[in-house]
Order: C-alpha cells, then sequence, then structure tokens
C-alpha cells in the first residue's frame, strides 16, 4: 500500500513532476507547468532536441537528461538516485501526457515503491481535446492508442472492439490510417461513424467527420499528413441487429467471418452460405474470402 499527500513537507527527498507538454500550438502550455519546468534541478525528456525548442521559445535554462523507451533501464536508477538526494524532476514527453503512448509509466512505479512523490499536471492530451469537439458522445470513451500493425492482428482487435458501445480513441500514423480504415471496413458497416483527426492545434488542424466508407474515400484520394487521432462510433444494438441480418452493409470476407463466428459454421459451410444469400457462386465467394 501507498498512501502519498501530495504537498506535505517533502525535503527528505525530491519530488517527480508529470509535465504535460502542448500537443501544436506552444501557447496552450499552463503557467503552472512553466514554473515548474523552471524550478525543477533536471528535465527528462523524450527528446531532448524537440524539448528544447519548447525551453527557448520560454526561455527556459533547465538541464536536461534524454529519457526514452531505449534508455528506460539504464536512467531510472539514476533518477531514484537524483530524487533521493532531494533533486526534482520533471518527466516530458514530446507532446501531451507522458505515460500516455509514451515513457513513463516504469519511472512512476519505481518512485512509488521507494515513496518518492509523484506529482501529475493536468495538461493537453490528443485524445480527449479531438473527441470533444469529434461530435460523438464523449459521455463514455476508451482510449485505445496505437492498433497492432500486423493487418491479421489488428483486424482480430478491430473484430474484438466492434461490439464496444463508447466511443473508442486510437492514434495512427498518417501513413497507416488509409490501410487502417481498410481494415475497418471488413469489421465494421459502411455507415459506421468515425472521426478522423489531424494536426490538432496547428494551423492545418482538421476533423473529418463521416461515414466509415466516406473518410475512408478521401484517405484514399489525398495525402494526409500530421499524426492522426481516429474515433470510431460506439456500436447500437439495432446496428449489431442490422450486421447480421443486412449483409449488403460489410464485405464478403466480413460476412463469412460473421456466420463462421455467430452462426458456429466452418469456413466452407459459411461460404456456402453467403453464395446462397447474395445470389453469387461459391467459387467468386471463396476467392474474395481468401484474398485470391
Amino acid at each position: 500500500m501507498n498512501r502519498q499527500k501530495s504537498y506535505k513537507d517533502h525535503s527528505l527527498t525530491g519530488t517527480l513532476y508529470l509535465v504535460p507538454t502542448p500537443i501544436g500550438n506552444l501557447e496552450d502550455i499552463s503557467f503552472r507547468a512553466l514554473k515548474v519546468l523552471k524550478d525543477v534541478d533536471w528535465i527528462a525528456s523524450e527528446d531532448t532536441r524537440n524539448t528544447q525548442k519548447l525551453l527557448n521559445y520560454f526561455n527556459i535554462s533547465t538541464n536536461q537528461i534524454s529519457f526514452h523507451e531505449h534508455n528506460t533501464q539504464k536512467r531510472i536508477p539514476e533518477f531514484l538516485e537524483k530524487l533521493e538526494r532531494g533533486e526534482s524532476i520533471a518527466q516530458v514527453s514530446d507532446a501531451g501526457m507522458p505515460s500516455i503512448s509514451d515513457p513513463g509509466n516504469e519511472l512512476v512505479q519505481a518512485c512509488i515503491r521507494q515513496n518518492i512523490p509523484v506529482i501529475s499536471l493536468p495538461g493537453a492530451t490528443a485524445g480527449v481535446t479531438a473527441l470533444i469537439a469529434s461530435g460523438l458522445s464523449a459521455e463514455k470513451f476508451t482510449f485505445i492508442g496505437f492498433l497492432p500493425r500486423k493487418k491479421s492482428e489488428q483486424k482480430k482487435y478491430l473484430k474484438e472492439l466492434s461490439t464496444r458501445k463508447e466511443t473508442l480513441i486510437v492514434y495512427e500514423s498518417p501513413y497507416r490510417v488509409k490501410n487502417t480504415l481498410k481494415n475497418m471496413l471488413e469489421v465494421y458497416p459502411q455507415d459506421h461513424p468515425v472521426v478522423l483527426c489531424r494536426e490538432l492545434t496547428k494551423i492545418h488542424e482538421e476533423y473529418i467527420r463521416g461515414t466509415l466508407t466516406e473518410v475512408l474515400n478521401i484517405a484514399e484520394n489525398e495525402e494526409l499528413k500530421g499524426e492522426c487521432c481516429l474515433l470510431i462510433g460506439g456500436s447500437t444494438l439495432e446496428e449489431k441487429e442490422t450486421l447480421s441480418e443486412s449483409f449488403e452493409a460489410i464485405s464478403i470476407k466480413a460476412h463469412v467471418e460473421l456466420l463462421e463466428e455467430k452462426n458456429n459454421m466452418s469456413s466452407k459451410e459459411a461460404i456456402k452460405e453467403v453464395a446462397k444469400l447474395r445470389g453469387l457462386k461459391k467459387q467468386e465467394v471463396y476467392k474474395e474470402y481468401h484474398n485470391i
């Protein structure tokens, strides 16, 4: 058990501050974040070059130490020594909140084990920033982060997510977002609501709101730049019934997979049934299912 009173006298040790940085517009940083960055002894940065731009902009001269996924095990003991000597550290990622799809959590856990206070500052995070302007329900949501990169693993995961009723927040690279939307089309109905946000808080900020097929059409015909945040509308009971009854809404392959799962059919049986329902030859469905 660990019980922390954040603002009592911690003179025997330093404090680890988790400081959010702007996700684009540098003016989004808080006064408190700037004060902490100025007052601490060290700044642990995911990329010191990137953080230096922020420090230069606000005339902050605090020394930095690199802290990223490749040197975590080396740095944590060094940081613990500094903190136990009474030195304080501000940990930052390149953009947004530390630990959210970025380094940080292992350092937090190590500090908690050593009874070193950990204080988190509120601030920008891309997922929630995108969510509240998306037009999708923000009452309940789940942060997914980055999806698996391999097509088979991604489709399997998307299939698991497809029945979730809350809005889902996904981070994606502009180089992979088109293929991700294509994979979604094999799992979700064509008219499923999605919102693609890019370049958040920057001059080219854009929200692309529409159905899955509409957003995919834009991704296929335009070069989308900047880190993307993809929001997926929650499933509804009515939509699930439509998915199982109206095969026009899904691809042939997804239709076969749906029958396999729903009716406990073999792929051979499901292919035969899909061919019958769609008025197609079994060979056509077989080729589509096996990507031949």
